[in-house]
């Protein structure tokens, strides 16, 4: 085999390996950015026209996300907005309406409490928010959907209540306890054995119940000692009594 042709195999080599490579490593990125995005992947897809052009708008959010300064709730922030939704919810039984639009409001609020510019149009309230909650910016989309509807008096009761649903799965998903910080909180602690004073000794362990109940059983049964000598002392005192012939 000639020098050259083997020059020749061993680039065909390596291009097939670089190719194989690099088509790994586009399919991992699909595959992650398929499932951290869920139907906002998708819906990039049919905006776009393909793939390659969705997957780089989709990696131009997370740029963007990564500038953002954005904190995580505490836990007396969270309990207070999940009062004031409960107050929402209430609401909606007389004034439906009203009360989607003070469920945009409070979710607006949390949004804007979490870091996330509330400012600007829907569109970049999606955009950034898709990054961390695409599995639930979908209800967001619909929510705001019927609220727009609502607004020109063409959502029926039944649309209204759902507008309530998907704010929820969004408010809820802003809400959640991270899980580093689910992790870390303390578990109850076993109550601690009493230490015995300096001097004094240490107290002997207090018997199970159910053990203390076969130790103990009860006078006159089975494994009561005494009422099993009753009879055999009886016995020998009724034989000394007879007379001997």
């Amino acid at each position: 085999m000639s020098t050259v042709l083997m020059v020749v195999i061993a680039v065909v080599v390596v291009a097939a390996l670089a190719g194989a490579g690099l088509l790994a490593v586009r399919q991992a990125r699909t595959r992650r950015l398929r499932e951290q995005f869920g139907s906002e992947y998708d819906r990039a897809v049919e905006r776009h026209g393909g793939r390659a052009a969705a997957e780089r708008e989709l990696l131009s959010r997370e740029q963007r996300h990564q500038e953002l300064e954005l904190r995580e709730l505490d836990p007396r922030q969270r309990d207070q907005y999940r009062e004031q939704w409960v107050h929402v919810q209430e609401q909606f039984v007389d004034a439906p309406e009203a009360a989607v639009e003070q469920a945009d409001r409070l979710v607006t609020v949390v949004m804007g409490e979490r870091g996330y510019p509330t400012s600007q149009g829907f569109d970049e309230k999606v955009a950034h928010l898709s990054v961390e909650h695409g599995r639930t910016i979908d209800h967001y989309r619909r929510a705001q959907d019927i609220s727009t509807r609502a607004a020109r008096k063409e959502a029926s009761t039944e649309d209204l209540r759902q507008a309530m649903v998907h704010y929820r799965a969004l408010f809820e998903d802003l809400l959640a306890v991270p899980d580093g910080e689910r992790a870390a909180a303390p578990s109850p602690a076993a109550p601690a054995a009493t230490e015995p004073a300096p001097g004094e000794p240490a107290p002997k362990p207090e018997p199970d119940p159910e053990t203390r109940a076969e130790r103990a059983p009860e006078a006159g049964g089975p494994g009561d000692g005494a009422s099993e000598r009753r009879p055999e002392t009886k016995a020998r005192r009724d034989d000394e009594s007879q007379p001997r012939s």
